[in-house]
C-alpha cells in the first residue's frame, strides 16, 4: 500500500512528453528539395539554387583575389621604395662606388 502511493506521488499526472509533442518532419522522395534517391542531379530547384550558390562563391573569390593582388602591388612598391632608399643612403655614405 506505501510503494503504490508513493509511486503515485512521484509520477506527474500526465506524461510531459504528450505536451510538447511535434510531428517529424519528412520529406518524400518525389518532394522538392529532397535528396534524390539514386545519387543524381536533383530537381531543378536544386540545380538552380546548386548554380547560384556556386555563382556567388566564384565571385567573392574573385573579389577576394582582386584584394590580394592590389596588396601584392603596394608591398612591392613598398619594397621598391625601401630597396631606393638603402641605395641613396650607401651612396650617401661612400659605401659603394655607384
Amino acid at each position: 500500500m506505501m510503494r503504490t502511493s508513493v509511486t503515485k506521488l512521484a509520477r506527474p499526472a500526465r506524461p510531459l512528453s504528450r505536451m510538447f509533442s511535434t510531428t517529424a518532419r519528412a520529406m518524400s522522395a518525389g518532394a522538392t528539395g529532397a535528396p534524390p534517391k539514386t545519387g543524381g542531379q536533383g530537381d531543378a530547384f536544386q540545380r538552380r539554387e546548386r548554380a547560384q550558390e556556386d555563382y556567388a562563391i566564384r565571385q567573392r573569390e574573385k573579389e577576394k583575389l582582386k584584394e590580394l593582388k592590389k596588396k601584392i602591388q603596394e608591398q612591392q612598391a613598398h619594397l621598391k621604395q625601401l630597396s631606393d632608399h638603402i641605395d641613396e643612403i650607401t651612396r650617401d655614405q661612400g659605401g659603394e662606388n655607384n
